[in-house]
């Protein structure tokens, strides 16, 4: 209890807390925007080969119509999973941000003066 009491009294330690959280969430946002630009490839690509094979530019096979299916329905579900995780994982960041500098505002800061320091 003391330890819950001694963090309201210094925010410090809820700073460095939040900012781990932070630095976590970037790594979380980056991660699901490299999964959502190899999705996008991957619908791209599969609408190019099941364009090609409709339209008889390359040779009617049932594996690759397949594969080309495979990539466009995973590309697509792969883009909203990771397009809704991102945008949670932004909003959460933003609101983690808000409370750090909120709580970086209680902390009473020194300023530093203009004094040369000799050596």
């Amino acid at each position: 209890m003391d330890e819950a009491i001694s963090d309201t009294a210094d925010p410090r330690s809820e700073i460095e807390r939040l900012e781990a959280r932070i630095e976590q969430l970037a790594a979380t946002i980056e991660s699901c925007r490299k999964i959502i630009l190899a999705s996008r490839l991957a619908i791209a690509l599969g609408g190019v080969l099941l364009l090609a094979g409709m339209l008889g530019l390359i040779r009617f096979d049932p594996t690759i119509m397949v594969t080309a299916i495979v990539a466009v329905l995973g590309g697509v579900v792969l883009l909203g999973s990771n397009g809704s995780t991102e945008k949670q994982a932004v909003e959460e960041m933003r609101a983690a941000e808000a409370q750090r500098a909120s709580l970086i505002g209680l902390i009473d800061l020194r300023v530093v003066s203009d004094q040369v320091t000799v050596h």
